[in-house]
């Protein structure tokens, strides 16, 4: 797979620039209290340039890149993988690896994501597509069409795992190792309760 191209990086820094910048005002002024101008203007950018990379204001809390990381992941991971290591691998390498800002910027929007409604809206909204899209190259490897029922469903259950982990991580402040508290849901899919 081929790296992407100047211009190509040059908009993914101003994406997770834009977000960067929103996520701090939320958490100083509150979501609600914070306008597309505010975070516009702290980006150094116009609102029509927000608008470019992001449709909405919900939408610069809940997008991000690992979904893309994750496809990657899939497709690279050694064929001889089962579909749950496969899948383990993935979310180590989209998530495993962040640096402690990153991680911060991770607790902040799972914050803002649960507990604001518009936002718990929004999430639960691009859930399935999520799901959908990192389900595609697994089906892939396993020789099925990108919609396989199984295989979405199989996604679904190591997302929704995922997503336990990451509502503990967040109730307890961000003081758990969160890549420890995935590892252990993901068990749980291997091993049952």
């Amino acid at each position: 797979m081929s790296s992407p191209g100047l211009r190509e990086r040059k908009k993914q820094k101003t994406r997770w620039a834009i977000q960067e910048h929103a996520v701090r005002l939320f958490v100083q002024q509150g979501y609600d209290a914070t306008t597309v101008e505010q975070i516009a203007e702290a980006a150094e950018i116009s609102p029509s340039t927000f608008f470019r990379y992001f449709k909405t204001k919900e939408d610069v809390v809940i997008q991000d890149r690992y979904d893309d990381l994750m496809v990657e992941a899939i497709r690279a991971a050694p064929p001889e993988l089962s579909p749950l290591d496969t899948v383990r691998r993935a979310f180590a390498s989209a998530f495993g690896h962040l640096d402690p800002g990153e991680i911060e910027q991770v607790l902040q929007r799972a914050k803002l994501s649960l507990t604001v409604p518009a936002l718990r809206m929004r999430l639960l909204d691009n859930m399935q597509s999520s799901i959908r899209f990192t389900a595609a190259p697994l089906a892939e490897r396993l020789g099925r069409a990108p919609d396989d029922f199984r295989t979405v469903a199989f996604m679904g259950a190591c997302v929704g795992a995922l997503i336990n982990a990451i509502m503990i991580w967040v109730e307890n402040d961000g003081v758990d190792d969160p890549w420890q508290l995935v590892e252990e849901a993901l068990s749980v899919i291997a091993e049952g309760p």
